[in-house]
């Protein structure tokens, strides 16, 4: 018999997202759905899923064993959100403003607002403080599902600030049941000061932030801006090198704006993930297809820029891309860190179906950082990361919008949200 100390019981419908990583084309839409489902779990990772007849002829409940009653809830796993930037102070409200006035997002880069505001501020408060803002932000992700995310440094730009970034973020994951997975990505701007001397800072970069970070073991990912007035395919490269040798994993926020050859950089240099892609390229498509990078879209930027022109989800999909689906929750380009809507955007505007949508939010958001062998799918020898939402049915996560479903949290097999409420730990 196998042993258990967490049962979950009946389960209406129960979306288990196994099966191997990451998810390609019809494997996408295939969330392994089980009705009237039963999960268990030992020393917080699954070691049974199924249902009650299976439970009950192979699973041993260890004495004082924690049940919980999931009938006529629908369960699914925690969601991976695998690209924010999760460590900032300030608001940018006052720009959200002149946008609907009609202020295009690289206008406000160039009068010295976006990106720079936010260092600005970042840099003016102390780490406690930028901790405590992410442990707020990560009670907001719990609530809602999440229970994995990566959080991406880059408001520093400097040495001092982009470890006090790293650090909060640090800290913040020792204090919160989100398991989070720290990105440098001091270059993800030219700082104001190197305005006019862009090697100095891209020297600075290559051979003190990044040993510094590195030497810390503050991050697993290296990410760079590859962009049309940020970062050059050129400079790219050059980074994307150095953070290698230096062994970091490598990540490319790349054609958000403009196609520069980002994609294809970065599937050529074998990085976790290309991000953004709303301007791709076929050539582009064709390199991530052929690649092991995951192309993680991030479908609130368009909606919250107000743009029309959106990653093309269904022929990454279709071309054989790892797709993964993530809410880029920053300040500037994407103020939510809620996945649930992360998922419908996916349906109503990217034209996945809830299927496809819900994979890229769970197997392949943790395979877009490299997670998968222990997140993002409910199958034996996993984390017990599981969410169980008051709906009737997998299809109701999109279908009814405006309103919060989810009613318990495990993680880690421990509940940590129950009856809608953050249960603190014992």
């Amino acid at each position: 018999m196998i042993k258990a100390d967490c049962i979950v019981a009946g389960c209406r419908e129960l979306a288990t997202c196994r099966g191997p990583v990451p998810k390609r084309r019809e494997a996408l839409r295939d969330i392994g759905l089980i009705e009237r489902a039963w999960v268990a779990g030992l020393d917080g990772t699954i070691v049974f899923v199924g249902t009650e007849d299976e439970f009950r002829k192979t699973v041993q409940p260890v004495e004082g064993a924690v049940r919980v009653e999931a009938d006529g809830l629908v369960g699914f796993p925690g969601f991976v959100d695998s690209h924010t930037h999760l460590p900032f102070a300030g608001s940018r409200a006052d720009e959200f403003s002149l946008r609907i006035q009609g202020w295009t997002y690289r206008e406000l880069a160039a009068e010295g607002m976006g990106i720079r505001s936010t260092v600005r501020a970042t840099r003016a408060a102390s780490r406690d403080e930028i901790r405590d803002l992410c442990l707020v932000r990560l009670d907001e992700m719990l609530l809602h599902g999440t229970t994995t995310a990566e959080a991406k440094s880059g408001y520093g730009l400097n040495l001092p600030d982009e470890i006090k970034q790293l650090e909060a973020v640090r800290e913040a994951a020792g204090r919160h049941p989100v398991d989070l997975i720290p990105t440098f990505m001091g270059a993800h701007e030219i700082p104001d000061e190197y305005s006019d001397r862009r090697e100095d800072y891209i020297d600075l970069l290559i051979h003190t932030i990044g040993p510094a970070v590195r030497d810390q073991g503050l991050a697993r990912f290296f990410d760079v801006f590859c962009e049309e007035g940020v970062f050059s395919p050129d400079e790219t490269e050059r980074l994307a090198e150095a953070a290698l040798s230096a062994g970091f994993g490598l990540k490319v926020h790349t054609d958000e704006f403009v196609a520069l050859g980002g994609t294809e950089l970065a599937a050529r240099l074998g990085a976790v993930s290309a991000e953004h892609l709303i301007a791709i390229t076929d050539a582009g498509i064709a390199a991530l297809a052929g690649s092991d990078t995951a192309a993680i879209l991030l479908p609130n930027v368009p909606f919250f820029l107000m743009q029309e022109k959106k990653a093309p989800a269904r022929r990454l999909i279709e071309a054989g891309a790892a797709v993964a689906l993530a809410t880029d929750f920053n300040p500037g380009s994407s103020m939510t860190s809620n996945m649930q809507w992360i998922v419908q955007l996916g349906v109503f505007q990217m034209h996945m179906t809830i299927e496809e949508a819900l994979n890229a939010a769970t197997a392949n958001g943790a395979y877009a950082v490299r997670e998968h062998g222990r997140a993002g799918r409910l199958e034996p020898g996993k984390n017990l990361d599981l969410v169980l939402a008051d709906i009737p049915s997998v299809a109701d996560l999109v279908y009814r919008l405006g309103r919060n479903p989810v009613k318990t949290v495990l993680k880690n097999g421990r509940v940590v949200v129950e009856d809608g409420r953050i249960i603190p730990p014992p």
